[in-house]
């Protein structure tokens, strides 16, 4: 989880959203990253996507035998690309400033583990306190005015 703290607040010193993934294989990180899509002006590039594209192109025994972790409870987009990929267990840093899809990664055999780290509140409670419009255009909600 501390690989995946690092990234968000890379991405936070960036100006970008302070989420951050690692894709980790037999102890082993194979991809790192964070919410880029600031920096890059992109649609897609949250921080699990970003670990995932990071970690390259993989057997598919790899990403059945690895743990995702996130500091953030993992949108739809995210927990897609889990289920597709057959990545058996994630371990999220918080979901209190936001829930995720973790019910439905859950309902299909992933194996989900919250654990409320202080880092990852903190930081995601600073960054929405700044930038409560940047949060909720990366969520898909328009912000209250």
């Amino acid at each position: 989880m501390q690989a995946a703290i690092a990234e968000a607040q890379a991405g936070f010193s960036e100006g970008g959203i302070p989420i951050g993934s690692v894709l980790v294989h037999r102890g082993a990180i194979l991809g790192r990253g964070h919410n880029r899509r600031v920096q890059q002006g992109s649609a897609i590039l949250h921080a699990e996507m970003d670990a995932l594209e990071n970690a390259g192109r993989q057997a598919a025994r790899v990403y059945r035998e690895s743990v995702l972790y996130t500091t953030l409870s993992s949108c739809a987009m995210c927990s897609g690309a889990i289920l597709l990929y057959g990545i058996p267990r994630v371990v999220i840093g918080e979901n209190h400033t936001f829930m995720g899809e973790e019910d439905l990664l859950r309902s299909r055999g992933v194996v989900v583990e919250v654990v409320q780290a202080p880092d990852c509140i903190s930081l995601m409670r600073q960054f929405i306190a700044m930038s409560p419009a940047l949060w909720n255009e990366d969520i898909g909600q328009t912000a209250v005015e």
